[in-house]
């Protein structure tokens, strides 16, 4: 929980586990963090996951490998998920347009720092805003193929499973084929958001049957192909990339 002004809730555990692992990072690798930060939901003013949701931790360090090793693991009853990334490579994710751009964004733009003294964290904002504002629209179009694919590939399989009655298999890949559909949309027009069931709820796709999901990607391959990106092609096309 944050307070009306979006600062951290003095009564939410999530942020006092928080604290600590930033404080307890800052002092077993002082000449390695350059900054940590919150992201996900809890870097969010509005979050409303009150003290069961999850901490995300990125810490950022001068050189790739410095600092503590990624890790997810119950701290209190609070689940903390620490990532660990080199300043330089994580400045270079921030400048790929991939098809995972609309589950990935957020990281990039939306964090709450605990620890940032040269402002780095902002550098990684301006450096994906920048990105973004100069990608032209075929970048989008071709990851949003790219994203396709993989919904397609899903919504194939789990048809195929429901057919041999393999139920909970199905709804498996159905779920993969929803949010792949979901971040299609995101790559299409741009949008972004804070995680899987955001996206998928955003895109009203998270309660889509087999039936709709395959609606869904049909659109999407229409649209594609009226951007000049169509989802089938030649084997030169495939070899072209």
């Amino acid at each position: 929980m944050t307070g009306a002004d979006g600062e951290p809730h003095p009564d939410d555990p999530r942020w006092a586990v928080a604290g600590r692992v930033a404080d307890a990072v800052r002092q077993r690798f002082p000449a390695d963090v350059l900054a940590v930060a919150v992201h996900g939901p809890l870097a969010h003013g509005d979050d409303d996951g009150g003290g069961d949701g999850e901490v995300g931790l990125l810490v950022v360090t001068y050189r790739p490998g410095g600092g503590p090793s990624p890790a997810t693991r119950r701290v209190d009853g609070v689940l903390v998920d620490l990532t660990v990334a080199g300043a330089d490579d994580y400045l270079c994710q921030a400048r790929v347009i991939s098809s995972l751009w609309p589950l990935t964004a957020d990281r990039y733009v939306s964090t709450r720092a605990l620890h940032d003294p040269t402002g780095w964290l902002r550098t990684l904002r301006d450096e994906h805003l920048g990105r973004l504002a100069r990608a032209r629209p075929g970048e989008f179009s071709t990851a949003a193929r790219r994203a396709w694919y993989r919904g397609s590939a899903a919504h194939a399989r789990a048809a195929r499973l429901a057919e041999w009655y393999e139920t909970d298999q199905a709804l498996l890949m159905l779920g993969e084929a929803r949010l792949a559909a979901a971040t299609v949309n995101g790559l299409l027009s741009r949008t972004y958001f804070r995680d899987p069931g955001d996206a998928v709820r955003r895109t009203g796709l998270a309660g889509a049957d087999m039936t709709e999901v395959g609606a869904v990607l049909a659109r999407q391959a229409a649209e594609l192909t009226a951007r000049g990106r169509p989802v089938d092609g030649t084997v030169d096309d495939l070899l072209a990339g």
